[in-house]
């Protein structure tokens, strides 16, 4: 059933309060910890050689670890409005990058996951970076958030260091926000992932006994790095493995409230990363391991990232699942578990609950791969066709390929080998596919 955007969180809201949700359903709680920049490959139970994760690897060896999970978008903004509202950017409007100069954000027009969930009795909270813009109408408790904690966009949107420093007066110094309220300007950031998960740990503590959705953005390994004393100088991989190694501590710490709080067993803890790694940052960048390229592109190296899910005695333990899913996903497989009503607007993700949960069957899928306003690739279970593509200099290094590159991702995950002329019949479907669907996404106002 689907529901306008009034009538649906009329009716969710008019459902909960007559006590027609069962209650089961009410106490199932989600946490969704999202890195920013984090790579492919660089945690380890992703194979990362040197940087330590355990707690990571311990929801991998006691959840699930997907291998073909994708953002919806190689980029920060874009990448946040399709997690949010299960709908690609190009919807919504929001298909580049907002600034501290930025006019546009998320349209109120947008049903989020947050007002879904909310509608359905769920007590909301979001903490980290939001970058779905920063003016008033469009920061998250707008959005169906009953709180936020957290800075409005990234953490290299500030004045230079310096008082001549080129561009030193463009951006206001950074803000931290609590709600609505700048708290403080320009916060040490090197203290920024101990306080978020502080504040993490206090709403897990609040919301005990109440159905909740933690919406938890970081803010790294986003350049610039920063990590606390207690992490920094630890890691062999350099301040880069700091940042990560204090992520993970930072999910264990969730974890271990869920524990302490006798929530574990009805909250679904999902890992992820808005894109692929920033190449152009070098050694202060990540790793997409064997893919190719990183954030900005099309190529696997900037969409696919790490995906991981927890909850005891839900979600079957120590699986790796080659089902290809994507951020889409996530409101329609959390509506579901959440017993909520689905908005009016179409939505480009699936429910993938069994999947989630269980060894399932795989199931073929179709994901487009957009870059701003272009349509860019198609995949279709295992073949990939690109018609534009780009390297990390995205901004001056576009190509157009006619014809266009054929790549077959499970015996290539790389995209080293063009296939098409092998495969003219495979060319021809995903074009027409790709071509199809441009024609019929309905595309919002551009959001600036």
């Amino acid at each position: 059933m689907r529901l306008d955007r009034r009538a649906f969180l009329g009716a969710a809201a008019g459902a909960c309060s007559a006590g027609l949700l069962h209650a089961a359903r009410r106490r199932q709680n989600f946490v969704l910890i999202y890195a920013d920049d984090l790579g492919y490959g660089d945690l380890g139970c992703y194979g990362h050689p040197t940087i330590r994760t355990p707690n990571l690897d311990r929801m991998a060896a006691e959840g699930v670890k997907f291998m073909q999970w994708y953002s919806a978008a190689p980029l920060c903004t874009p990448s946040r409005a399709a997690l949010l509202t299960g709908r690609y950017a190009v919807r919504s409007g929001l298909t580049r990058v907002l600034f501290p100069d930025s006019t546009g954000g998320l349209p109120q027009s947008e049903t989020t996951l947050a007002e879904l969930l909310k509608g359905a009795g769920y007590q909301t909270a979001a903490i980290g970076k939001w970058h779905l813009g920063h003016l008033p109408q469009y920061l998250p408790m707008r959005h169906g958030f009953d709180s936020y904690y957290g800075i409005p966009y990234s953490n290299d949107m500030r004045p230079l260091d310096g008082p001549g420093a080129p561009g030193a007066a463009k951006y206001p110094p950074l803000p931290l926000m609590r709600d609505e309220k700048v708290i403080e300007t320009e916060p040490d950031q090197a203290t920024l992932t101990p306080r978020y998960t502080e504040e993490a740990v206090r709403k897990i503590r609040a919301f005990r006994g109440r159905p909740f959705f933690l919406y938890y953005a970081h803010t790294y390994p986003h350049v610039p790095l920063y990590a606390s004393p207690r992490f920094r100088g630890r890691s062999v991989r350099g301040i880069y493995g700091d940042v990560v190694e204090e992520m993970d501590w930072s999910v264990g710490e969730i974890l271990r409230a869920l524990s302490e709080t006798g929530q574990e067993r009805n909250t679904l803890v999902v890992f992820t990363s808005d894109n692929g790694p920033w190449l152009q940052r070098q050694i202060h960048a990540g790793s997409a391991g064997l893919l190719r390229e990183g954030k900005a592109t099309t190529w696997e190296g900037g969409v696919r990232v790490p995906f991981i899910a927890w909850q005891p005695r839900r979600v079957q333990p120590g699986r790796t699942s080659f089902q290809v899913g994507s951020m889409l996903d996530l409101l329609p497989t959390f509506a579901a578990m959440a017993g909520a009503p689905l908005p009016s607007a179409p939505l480009d993700g699936e429910d993938l609950t069994r999947e989630l949960c269980t060894e399932a069957p795989q199931r073929e899928r179709t994901l487009f791969y957009w870059n701003a306003e272009q349509l860019c690739a198609v995949r279709q279970g295992p073949w990939k066709l690109h018609r534009v593509s780009n390297t990390a200099e995205w901004k001056s290094e576009t190509s157009k390929h006619d014809p266009p590159l054929l790549f077959h991702l499970e015996h290539d995950p790389s995209e080293k080998h063009d296939v098409a002329r092998e495969h003219p019949d495979v060319v021809q479907r995903l074009s027409a596919l790709m071509t199809d669907h441009e024609a019929k996404i309905e595309r919002g106002p551009a959001q600036r």
